[in-house]
């Protein structure tokens, strides 16, 4: 394993790869490291979404370290640099279960050589992993900051299966719909979705483009409001990027939003030379890792384990960040308003102007000030 060549990386962030008691090879970007046998410094751990990495919290790192801070934001399972995963979708899969993601975050925390963790901070997909790392161990997990994705608690162990049977209906309605749907995580599920994405007709480059685009702030159209409910025909009223034309490919979902070369070159918050960081890493290695979570989330038997925590709180200090253009704040009907009661210790719940999905790079400054406060009146 080699360090990532060629990796614009902010002054002072290193990186580094750990052996873990979960088989992984983990490799990481870590600023505010202390110095050898100086005192720790309070440990935080940030966990990226899909399609992203480490490389997601860039803007994060030097912040949060320059505040006294010793910052960690590993690729997780299935990503970036990170290796020891069955990444074939006939493989291991279920190892990517969320309390399995728990495991790899806890195995984090004791090759760092730390006891605890002063905050644990996840988006998008990243968001729940860090929530369930909250509720299962807050001993270690000492506090939480969720963001674009809400944490609408554990499924309740008496109806787990009824849930999860009338989820999946409503999903297999969205087909019979006029004109078609299919729900992206479903889609994301398929054995031939990898190659679909990863061969993009119009290029990797292109493709991830226009998404990151179309999910951002820069999308007018972006204009999010609560679901009534999880029905098929309210669930399509979200858009391509989630709810897909049915028979499309998420290429060529996307494909019709891509911005124009002006817009693209303006692009402040992801440059051509950060977008080529996730273009070679995912040239090199592929989406299976990450869609591997997607099967996990979407299978009965794993949404049936985690209701073995049903009714169970997040009693840590706990905050919220999203942005005021993303539809991710809504598209599970209700767990936005859950979360609010599944978290005891909710310091706040915000949503920032001109930041759609990809907030902590949308409005970088602006999500800095927010952790920084909730990390200095958790201390």
């Amino acid at each position: 394993m080699h360090t990532l060549a060629n990796l614009p990386l902010p002054e002072g962030v290193q990186s580094r790869t750990l052996q873990l008691t979960t088989g992984l090879q983990m490799h990481l970007l870590e600023a505010g490291q202390p110095a050898a046998g100086a005192a720790p410094k309070p440990l935080v751990l940030l966990l990226h979404g899909f399609p992203e990495l480490a490389y997601s919290w860039r803007h994060q790192l030097v912040a949060l370290a320059q505040a006294g801070f010793h910052v960690v934001a590993p690729d997780q399972r299935g990503y970036g640099r990170t290796t020891g995963s069955d990444d074939r979708y006939e493989g291991d899969w279920r190892a990517s279960g969320m309390l399995h993601l728990v495991d790899d975050a806890l195995a984090l925390v004791q090759a760092l050589g730390h006891s605890h963790v002063h905050a644990v901070i996840g988006h998008d997909f990243g968001s729940p992993v860090a929530a369930w790392c909250a509720l299962t161990r807050p001993d270690v997990f000492r506090s939480v900051v969720m963001m674009s994705a809400p944490f609408g608690g554990p499924p309740d162990q008496a109806t787990a299966a009824q849930v999860h049977e009338a989820l999946t209906r409503e999903v297999n309605a969205l087909h019979d719909l006029a004109p078609g749907r299919v729900h992206y995580q479903w889609y994301y599920a398929q054995p031939q979705t990898n190659m679909e994405m990863w061969h993009a007709p119009q290029g990797l480059h292109h493709f991830l483009r226009a998404y990151y685009h179309v999910k951002s702030a820069d999308w007018p159209p972006n204009q999010p409001a609560p679901l009534a409910a999880w029905k098929a025909e309210v669930l399509a009223s979200l858009p391509h990027y989630y709810v897909m034309p049915l028979h499309a490919t998420m290429p060529e979902a996307v494909a019709p939003f891509m911005p124009t070369a002006a817009a693209f070159q303006g692009c402040s918050w992801l440059p051509d030379e950060d977008l080529a960081v996730y273009v070679s890493e995912y040239a090199r290695r592929g989406f299976q890792g990450g869609l591997q979570w997607y099967r996990c989330s979407t299978d009965r038997d794993q949404f049936i384990k985690l209701s073995q925590f049903s009714a169970q709180r997040i009693t840590v200090p706990s905050a919220f960040v999203g942005g005021a253009s993303d539809w991710g704040i809504y598209q599970s009907p209700g767990a936005f308003e859950r979360m609010q009661v599944t978290c005891t210790d909710m310091r706040f719940c915000t949503t920032l102007a001109r930041a759609g999905h990809w907030v902590q790079q949308e409005q970088a400054q602006a999500v800095n000030a927010l952790l920084l406060q909730f990390l200095s009146d958790t201390m």
